[in-house]
């Protein structure tokens, strides 16, 4: 199994989402997040006074899914999110020792 962090741009939050239910993937954890990378900061005015932003808002996509899964899960969220622009993104994949669903009690491929 697999984890799969997606750091992408908040308008296209939708879009990805449901092009992962296409993919056959049933849930995910989403956040609230701000941050920056190469896109950096930008300036803005408010009420006279200029602010630097620093963090910039975007949403980070946590899924864990089956090794079979890993590619297509990567390729569907990369070209949904794609926009051309600076700041789409990162996607970083780690490995999942165990992973159990309370409920039921079912582990690892089952609990997902």
């Amino acid at each position: 199994m697999k984890k799969i962090d997606a750091i992408i741009k908040p308008f296209k939050l939708d879009e990805v989402r449901e092009a992962l239910a296409e993919v056959g993937i049933e849930g995910l954890t989403v956040t609230e997040v701000k941050g920056f990378g190469r896109q950096k900061g930008h300036t803005e005015l408010y009420r006279g006074a200029e602010y630097v932003i620093d963090f910039l808002p975007k949403m980070k996509l946590e899924i864990v899914v089956s090794d079979k899964m890993v590619d297509k899960v990567i390729e569907t969220i990369k070209n949904t999110a794609h926009t051309g622009k600076i700041g789409d993104g990162k996607i970083f994949v780690s490995p999942v020792e165990k992973a159990i669903r309370i409920r039921t009690s079912e582990t690892n491929d089952d609990a997902i």
